[in-house]
């Protein structure tokens, strides 16, 4: 004779689903901060590749590559009444590093960035040029200003993760554009615009801060506002390159509105200089040593404006 089993109870089916649910909570959160962990892993390695990059370039041509090449000073080369500026920058540089050689062969040196024959290279993604953290940064879009603007050329660009570290700033001079008419000397760091008020590439050697307690490259995103964000081969003033202001925090928030909000000297332009990531607590930066630190968001900004400089003769050190 066979007994029946009996069934579950209504209520024995409720607790077990009830432990099931407990057990995805407790998951969900360790899933997530793997996948963070790995993203977070990812993008450092990118910034790794990158410095590398750099630092195969400085080997080939005896300098670190242009942070933006310009032609002329004192005007805007986003104004109806004055063409497009906008030459090479180091991203489109190191192209040839970073196993894109093809890529960097399509660029026509002889036409601007918003030119026809240059439509490949601003529009082609990049991996290495893309933190995983980020959101959509495989999708163009339209810069907020400059030549390429809605208001001049709507011409859309690929979005990237990194900018590269032009130096120190007051808050008004930056080292980015053709609108510079000063700027110290020993304010400059190793990346910068080249081609204005006699500045050219810097080389190692003129990294007399120290080359492990220099920034070269780091990471530059934002929450909102994303047409404000990186545009790598966008060469226009600060979509490829940002700088340390002294004194503004608001500058690591990686949230343009946010830091337009906070309000300081130069209103918003040390936000379109801004730095952030998507990573908790902070973000990554390659050094002119060619190694990788994590600084945090809260980090002294008197020190990471030190930090940003190649000859200012600080005393400076990365904190560990």
């Amino acid at each position: 004779m066979t007994r029946r089993r009996g069934a579950f109870t209504l209520i024995e089916l409720l607790v077990v689903i009830t432990i099931i649910g407990i057990l995805i909570a407790l998951m969900l959160p360790a899933v997530q901060a793997a996948r963070e962990a790995a993203r977070r892993a990812q993008c450092a390695n990118n910034l790794k590749q990158i410095g590398l990059a750099v630092q195969q370039y400085h080997s080939a041509l005896g300098s670190f590559p242009p942070g933006n090449v310009l032609k002329a000073a004192g005007f805007c080369p986003g104004d109806a009444n004055v063409q497009s500026d906008d030459g090479t920058n180091w991203a489109i540089s190191i192209l040839p590093y970073i196993e894109q050689k093809a890529l960097y062969d399509s660029y026509d040196f002889g036409a601007y960035n918003e030119s026809p024959p240059n439509r490949q290279v601003r529009e082609t993604f990049i991996g290495m040029y893309a933190c995983p953290s980020d959101s959509d940064t495989s999708s163009l879009a339209v810069p907020a200003r400059g030549p390429a603007s809605v208001s001049q050329g709507n011409i859309p660009y690929m979005p990237g993760s990194y900018r590269a570290m032009s130096g120190r700033s007051d808050g008004y001079r930056y080292l980015d554009s053709s609108e510079l008419t000063s700027y110290p000397r020993s304010w400059r760091g190793p990346i910068h615009a080249i081609g204005v008020l006699g500045f050219s590439t810097e080389t190692c050697a003129h990294v007399r801060d120290g080359t492990s307690n220099t920034l070269l490259v780091g990471e530059s995103t934002t929450r909102t506002r994303p047409n404000q964000r990186t545009f790598w081969a966008y060469s226009y003033a600060y979509f490829s390159l940002s700088a340390a202001t002294v004194g503004q925090n608001r500058t690591l928030l990686g949230d343009y509105s946010q830091c337009v909000a906070a309000g300081g000297s130069g209103k918003e332009n040390p936000c379109k200089r801004g730095w952030g990531s998507f990573h908790p607590g902070g973000l990554h930066f390659a050094l002119c040593d060619g190694t990788v630190r994590f600084l945090n968001s809260t980090i002294d900004v008197q020190l990471f404006a030190d930090l940003a400089t190649i000859a200012g003769g600080e005393l400076a050190s990365v904190p560990e």
